[in-house]
């Protein structure tokens, strides 16, 4: 087996003391420039690389946060983590990306790999609406900071959302606005908060119309993704009377909702007007371009890192927890409306 360069054989090889190299290292305006050039240069002869891990256990603090998303293969989240990992280099921070595949027992599985590591903060969308994972991460006194989710019970922390139930609410009025009398809202699991959000504000936009919450009918999914999407507009055209007008919880139903329709003839948006939300770029890149609800997904991510990387900085005594709350638009497109064709 290969020898792994340490330490000791740059000393050795410098003719110097192990606390020298870890001067020229660590603190290496203590160290004369003849010695340190010395240092260095073994250093290069020998090829020695400094261990992180070891540096980190010295320090007391790593410099990798970890981010824990439901679904990797949603763009949201992508767009989400590319602010969060610009921001955290700004603060001279790594991100460590991770999936949990809208599975508690995964999120939970990280969250324990996360405290055994020791990141130095963990910025998390929970895929356990009920939040038992989080608590219990609570023990290893690691911050982490909710995204895109706010859980009850776990308020003693930051968190940075999206109004959904605005979003919600955006969505509804603007297909009411187009004639619509009903609306059907395919959901993904009704025990992830902005799901139900979504539907608090489509409801809210059928009473806003004077019409009864009969004018809102509730198609459920497991799961957030296009393959869900296309089971939903197959259950969608079973019905004795296919609804006219569709809301989705996100993006990736309603493009396999607007990829069923196709598939069966239904024009869009003459027979069905479709509204997604997240507005991810695939929105805009449909063959019947798709009308959503935008969320600033890297906005998102930016300011849920700043607020981490705030809380864990040696400064951190002046800290204040804060749930950002950030706002919604509508971007309307061909699949609700004829006149943008």
């Amino acid at each position: 087996m290969a020898h792994t360069v340490g330490i000791k054989d740059v000393a050795r090889e410098a003719g110097v003391s192990i606390g020298t190299v870890s001067n020229v290292l660590n603190r290496p305006d203590t160290v004369t420039a003849a010695t340190r050039a010395r240092v260095l240069a073994a250093i290069d002869r020998l090829g020695y690389v400094r261990s992180e891990s070891a540096r980190q256990l010295r320090a007391g603090s790593s410099r990798i946060i970890a981010m824990l998303v439901p679904d990797i293969a949603n763009p949201f989240f992508v767009t989400v983590a590319r602010g969060a990992e610009r921001e955290a280099r700004r603060a001279g921070l790594g991100v460590m990306l991770c999936n949990s595949a809208q599975s508690a027992v995964e999120e939970a599985e990280y969250l324990s790999l996360f405290g055994a590591q020791r990141v130095r903060g963990v910025l998390v969308s929970p895929a356990d609406g009920t939040g038992r994972a989080l608590r219990d991460f609570r023990r290893h006194r690691i911050p982490f900071v909710l995204v895109d989710r706010v859980l009850p019970g776990l308020d003693d922390g930051c968190s940075v959302s999206v109004d959904n139930v605005v979003g919600g609410l955006l969505a509804v009025r603007h297909l009411l606005a187009l004639g619509h009398r009903s609306v059907t809202y395919v959901s993904g699991p009704m025990h992830l908060q902005q799901c139900r959000d979504r539907h608090a504000g489509a409801l809210a936009a059928v009473r806003e119309a004077g019409l009864g919450a009969g004018a809102l009918e509730h198609l459920r999914t497991e799961r957030l993704d296009v393959a869900s999407g296309l089971d939903a507009g197959a259950r969608l055209l079973g019905l004795p009377r296919p609804p006219a007008a569709v809301f989705c919880a996100n993006d990736l139903l309603a493009l396999g909702v607007l990829q069923a329709m196709y598939s069966a003839g239904v024009a869009v948006p003459r027979e069905v007007a479709i509204v997604g939300y997240d507005d991810i770029e695939f929105a805009a890149a449909a063959a019947t371009p798709l009308t959503s609800v935008r969320q600033p997904a890297e906005l998102l991510g930016r300011t849920a890192a700043r607020l981490l990387a705030e809380e864990t900085a040696p400064t951190a005594s002046a800290h204040r927890h804060r749930s950002v709350v950030l706002q919604p638009e509508l971007v309307v497109r061909a699949s609700t409306w004829e006149s943008v064709l």
